[in-house]
């Protein structure tokens, strides 16, 4: 497969990533080096495993997981969409918020970000693609773009304050709509 092709491929598959970069750190509730780190590494890391897992699982198991990835990366990203405007409704709880960056929340978000890069490992199966090489790539990519999102989301936020919070729930939320219509309706 030609590196271009990987480049693009792994782009398309950052831009969820890149999305909820930004809206954590506009929403204020990811802050700081260390969140940008775990946001970033993590999206990478997933990025790069989930076409991994999809190429072994090869075409038995396309059928039960193209079932239901929409709905588990819909449902992951609007409760924590969903979260994040409560949150931003409600300043006097903002001590009892966690960081998306750390615990579940970071697990359900590095899984709804990278269900679309488990199909990619099962159309590469298909094709008979060695994985390693677009799995690197895309990690890559996700790990960069995240970093490029986190940056640009630190800035909206300092600007606009609490309204990032709400907007970058709400980014989640219309991105799981645009997961959940892509596979409903193609």
């Amino acid at each position: 497969m030609p590196f271009f092709d990987i480049v693009v491929i792994a782009v398309g598959l950052a831009m969820d990533a890149f999305a909820v970069t930004l809206g954590c750190a506009a929403s204020g509730q990811a802050r700081g080096p260390r969140a940008a780190f775990r946001l970033s590494f993590h999206f990478g890391l997933f990025q790069f495993t989930m076409p991994v897992v999809g190429w072994v699982a090869g075409t038995g198991i396309a059928r039960l997981v193209s079932a239901w990835d929409h709905w588990i990366a819909f449902a992951l990203l609007v409760l924590v969409g969903a979260h994040m405007i409560y949150a931003g409704c409600h300043p006097d709880l903002q001590p009892a918020l966690r960081d998306p960056s750390r615990g579940w929340s970071l697990v359900m978000l590095s899984v709804a970000t990278s269900i679309d890069a488990f199909a990619v490992g099962l159309s590469l199966a298909m094709l008979r693609v060695s994985i390693w090489y677009p799995s690197v790539v895309i990690g890559v990519v996700a790990l960069t773009i995240s970093v490029i999102g986190f940056q640009f989301g630190t800035r909206l936020g300092a600007r606009f304050g609490r309204r990032m919070e709400i907007l970058g729930g709400a980014i989640l939320i219309l991105i799981g709509l645009r997961i959940l219509a892509a596979h409903l309706h193609p």
